[in-house]
């Protein structure tokens, strides 16, 4: 049986020997491809870093190992009870490898642990926002400003509608008829920056992981209880809103973010009570009144965003997110859009259930 050089090249590489080498795609990532590479030594996850997305991979490395080294020391004082997922160090003491037209890091694999595309009940969504509360409360200490800005603006809503501005009014791929109705939707949207631009100042820039998706959260196999917070390749500084709201775009709806069943696409109310009582009981003593009132902005924030970013990848060629098919990207716009307008149908209900935390 012929090896897979790839595999050959990236187990010498990170010392794990070359007896039973063996490589699988896993995960569900839009940016980077993810696999597992085993041997008879031992199992690693490793990555083929998208560098039009992360252009400088050794600053996202740094970044990843601080907050490591961070969570580290917190886990020695009993602090955070968390795995962590750690870099691992090449036989020459690096943490990239260039290979197969690419760059590479491995990342230790948490084993006995699985993660979700959709949450399944109310005990996951808690037991996943809770865990995303430990990993905000550990990192509470931690010099946010020490972390390099790996993607400028990424969650800067100002900036992210001037890009669909341009878009659209290049129309490179000539999309434009077949999303128009989508455009004049998000042109409709935009006092969502007002309403930002109002809270800057009045709440602390704090280190936020940036992409708290329920797949960026491991559970145990056997106790189904949160083992790591994973993905920290989006940990820069920011506000603790957007870490919710991701929670809420990528929790509460029963269906994948590229669904096309748009009318089962929605707000699960009690979803939304567990990702509250979940995030917010391990930030009490920490976080501020309109902190946590900020929160309900990032619930539409971040939704509405994701749906912009998808359009405008739509619109100017399918250029930053990975896609199977052609329509794949406004798919996904639409599926967003659609649990956005249900996140605004339900707004008394869920800013009550906010408000009661």
């Amino acid at each position: 049986m012929q090896l897979n050089p790839i595999a050959v090249h990236l187990s010498e590489s990170f010392g794990v020997g070359n007896q039973h080498i063996s490589i699988k795609p896993i995960g569900s990532g839009l940016i980077n491809s993810t696999w597992l590479l085993s041997t008879a030594k031992k199992s690693l996850v490793v990555q083929k870093l998208n560098v039009d997305v992360f252009p400088e991979p050794g600053l996202l490395v740094k970044n990843a190992r601080l907050i490591e080294q961070h969570l580290t020391s917190k886990q020695q004082l009993g602090e955070y009870n968390l795995d962590i997922i750690r870099h691992v160090a090449t036989i020459n003491n690096d943490y990239l490898v260039n290979c197969d037209q690419g760059v590479w890091r491995a990342l230790e694999f948490i084993g006995g642990s699985y993660s979700d595309d959709v949450v399944t009940n109310a005990t996951q969504a808690q037991t996943a926002a809770n865990a995303f509360g430990q990993f905000a409360v550990a990192l509470e200490d931690f010099d946010a400003e020490q972390l390099h800005h790996v993607i400028p603006d990424f969650h800067n809503l100002a900036m992210r509608a001037q890009t669909f501005k341009t878009a659209v009014s290049l129309d490179p791929e000539q999309r434009l008829a077949s999303c128009q109705a989508e455009v004049d939707f998000c042109l409709s949207q935009f006092t969502l920056i007002d309403e930002l631009q109002a809270l800057a100042g009045s709440i602390p820039v704090r280190p936020c992981h940036n992409d708290t998706k329920i797949n960026n959260m491991l559970f145990c196999e056997q106790s189904h209880n949160a083992k790591a917070v994973i993905d920290l390749d989006t940990c820069m500084p920011g506000y603790w809103l957007y870490d919710f709201g991701d929670m809420v775009r990528t929790f509460c709806s029963p269906e994948q973010e590229d669904s096309t069943d748009l009318s089962n696409v929605g707000v699960r109310e009690e979803i939304f009570a567990a990702i509250v009582k979940g995030y917010v009981e391990p930030l009490k003593g920490l976080i501020t009144e309109q902190e946590k009132q900020s929160f309900w902005l990032g619930a539409k924030v971040m939704t509405f965003m994701i749906g912009l970013r998808f359009l405008t990848d739509y619109i100017d060629g399918d250029n930053y997110f990975s896609i199977k098919h052609a329509n794949h990207n406004l798919e996904r716009a639409q599926n967003q859009f659609a649990l956005y307008k249900d996140i605004i149908a339900k707004q008394s209900t869920l800013k009550a259930i906010l408000a009661q935390a």
